[in-house]
């Protein structure tokens, strides 16, 4: 007889995660959900389950859970590490405890190293002998959680940990389900995540590093390649141990273009949702070009100082609607948004030039050339006549910058369209290279490589 055990999994790529829903036909666990639990409530009906239980693997660094709320209001218990300091109601587990929802046997297995407490759910389906594991930020499909964000100075130690907590997880069947929280454009991962949102661990005993290298070696390969951590990440832990997302998340404000000006005068973030082009020919002056994308949530909580008032703007409304739900799952607030009507109706608007590599070509040499991708993709290829700043610390650094015209790129043109708004708002004359970077061999342009600073 086939497994009447179910895993519905729901994507939610604002965050670069996936939320899970394993049920036995009548009840449901729920793994990891995000502030905005309604996909796996509506999951739920469509199955005809009832959410019997709802857990963290970890205390989230890069979203706010939902995880509170939604235990909450299904009258349902919310299961997190017995060892964690929280301020809301929860059922505390430790590895090797045994919990039932409905049939389904659910054994809780200590995995630390994404955070000093992960936890992962092995779910058994006692009926077939069908087994899941659900390992948040510990073994992803070919890679492992950053060991690094919870204090860097214990990111060996909690490598070692991480490493431990994989091979404890690579040890199980062949045949188990493998569902990991971070996937494909989560900064949480060590690096980027490898296959799709569907695997075993047997496909990653044969694939992931960490299952195929003796742990010091594997550990200091691992520390070495950690990115820069979103400023955001910091206050997430806070958050999620207030339970903050168990609390509604208030409208914003209606404003017209004079507040919206009012606001840019006051010190406020105006962000512009539009597209790189439609904002570069024309937008309200002093306001920062973050396209509605998935990532806008990520940047816009790295680039914008925490606390910041935040109004919107947008020539669509659902753009809006998904620009205020989008950073409300990072714990920001936006205050107000600005439906902008016809450019020219505007009251004040600014513009820059957009260009491609060809363009670039047969621009003076006097121009300044701005690199604004992170340091690893900046030393394996560069033009050589470019300054390199990241754009997660272009608005600190644009003082500093030599005088003249800034030609500004990145690897795909979305980067370098915020650092090009931000260049724009402090008065700079910027041109915004769209360009792919690999376009720039067709041209002819040479590039070199560089080490990193020691």
């Amino acid at each position: 007889m086939g497994s009447i055990m179910e895993v519905i999994v729901v994507e939610v790529p604002e965050l670069g995660n996936h939320a899970h829903l394993v049920h036995d036909g009548a009840h449901a666990l729920v793994v990891d959900p995000p502030r905005d639990w309604r996909p796996l409530e509506l999951a739920a009906e469509e199955a005809g389950v009832r959410i019997a239980a709802v857990a963290d693997t970890h205390v989230h660094n890069d979203y706010v859970s939902g995880a509170p709320g939604l235990a909450r209001r299904h009258g349902a218990d919310y299961w997190l590490s017995a060892d964690e300091q929280v301020h809301v109601d929860r059922l505390g587990v430790r590895g090797g405890d045994i919990l039932g929802v409905g049939d389904l046997v659910v054994q809780v297995l200590s995995t630390p190293g994404h955070t000093l407490h992960h936890q992962s759910f092995l779910v058994t389906d006692p009926e077939s002998g069908a087994r899941t594991v659900f390992s948040g930020g510990s073994l992803l499909h070919g890679t492992v959680g950053r060991t690094d964000l919870v204090d860097p100075l214990l990111s060996r130690m909690m490598g070692r940990a991480q490493w431990e907590s994989a091979r404890q997880l690579g040890a199980l069947d062949d045949r188990v389900g493998l569902h990991p929280t971070h996937g494909f454009g989560s900064l949480c991962a060590a690096t980027v995540p490898g296959g799709g949102v569907h695997g075993t661990i047997g496909d990653e005993r044969g694939t992931n590093p960490v299952l195929r290298t003796p742990r010091d070696t594997y550990v200091e390969a691992l520390v070495a390649g950690f990115g820069p951590v979103p400023r955001y990440y910091r206050h997430m832990s806070a958050l999620n141990r207030a339970g903050a997302g168990a609390t509604p998340v208030l409208p914003p404000t209606e404003v017209d273009e004079v507040a919206v000006h009012a606001a840019v005068r006051a010190g406020s973030w105006v962000i512009d949702l539009r597209s790189r082009h439609a904002f570069a020919r024309a937008h309200l002056t002093g306001s920062v070009n973050i396209e509605d994308c998935p990532q806008l949530a990520t940047y816009a909580g790295w680039l914008v100082p925490w606390g910041t008032d935040v109004v919107l703007v947008s020539d669509s409304p659902d753009d809006l609607a998904a620009g205020v739900h989008d950073l409300a799952q990072i714990g920001m607030t936006v205050r107000a948004t600005h439906l902008l009507g016809p450019v020219d109706t505007w009251l004040d608007s600014t513009d820059y030039r957009v260009a491609d590599w060809a363009t670039y070509s047969r621009s003076p040499r006097g121009s300044v050339t701005l690199d604004v991708r992170l340091d690893a993709e900046y030393h394996a290829s560069h033009l050589p006549d470019s300054m390199h700043v990241p754009l997660h610390d272009l608005d600190g650094a644009i003082g500093r910058l030599p005088a003249g015209q800034v030609w500004v790129h990145c690897r795909s043109g979305f980067r370098a369209a915020i650092a090009a708004s931000l260049l724009a708002r402090r008065g700079r004359d910027v041109v915004l290279v769209t360009d792919d970077w690999d376009a720039i061999g067709s041209i002819g342009l040479p590039t070199v490589a560089s080490r990193p600073a020691a």
